[in-house]
């Protein structure tokens, strides 16, 4: 019987990658983002069913549960929709980034589960997998309100599992270090292509989106009684959260 998931972020990078990983193994799809457009050629690449909902909005929430769940139950929840935005320190944080922030990571993540839970553990073999990042588990400079988030994340993701396993419910965390995608650090820098640029030169193979969709795919493909608590990948230039091997070209 096809399985099928909930894909958030699906408009591009981890996301978009993470729905053509789970439709190549076999999965039906839900892709959920706010920009149409590229939802409905992922669409047609891919054969996910598209929806566009923005998770910081309650009512586009519900309205997409209810869309969802009108069309057959839930194996899997996967929040991947987050980001970063700012390299401010604390003293200097901008509220409004910080508020963003925790809205899409933490607030986001949280409707979207209070939201599809219930089908989930009416499944009898629900998952749910929280994309966090390195961010959530080491604090760095620079990394303020986006830091705060992961960890928030991070929390939740550890609190769920605790509470769910009665109801057969896996949660699964992976979070990722340095991820190389079209929009993640141009977003986090203003739009600022150059300096976007800049966060990744010198390192050799980053991870790529398709990297940590692989990952996605194979920890919701293992059999249910099988949970892989949380994943840390990273690129093998970064051995650690302050220590990343630039090379000169």
């Amino acid at each position: 019987m096809t399985k099928r998931a909930v894909v958030t972020g699906a408009s591009s990078g981890i996301g978009a990658a993470s729905v053509r990983a789970l439709c190549r193994s076999g999965w039906e799809v839900a892709a959920v983002a706010r920009r149409a457009h590229l939802l409905e050629d992922l669409a047609r690449e891919t054969g996910a069913v598209p929806f566009v909902a923005d998770v910081t909005n309650q009512d586009d929430v519900d309205r997409l549960v209810a869309e969802v769940l009108a069309g057959g139950g839930v194996d899997a929840l996967v929040n991947i929709a987050g980001g970063a935005f700012g390299v401010d320190t604390v003293a200097e944080g901008s509220l409004a980034d910080w508020e963003k922030m925790y809205d899409v990571n933490v607030l986001g993540t949280l409707r979207m589960l209070q939201g599809f839970l219930p089908a989930l553990r009416d499944n009898g073999e629900g998952s749910v997998l929280l994309l966090t990042s390195t961010a959530g588990l080491v604090a760095y400079e620079g990394g303020g309100g986006y830091v705060a988030a992961k960890f928030a994340e991070h929390s939740m993701a550890a609190t769920l599992r605790l509470e769910e396993a009665e109801h057969n419910v896996r949660v699964i965390e992976v979070a990722p270090g340095l991820v190389r995608t079209e929009e993640f650090a141009l977003n986090r820098l203003g739009g600022d292509q150059q300096a976007a640029e800049k966060v990744y030169e010198g390192v050799e193979k980053p991870l790529l989106a398709e990297d940590v969709a692989d990952v996605v795919a194979y920890s919701l493909n293992l059999p249910h009684h099988v949970n892989l608590d949380q994943i840390v990948m990273r690129p093998v230039a970064q051995a650690a959260a302050h220590k990343l091997i630039r090379r000169s070209s």
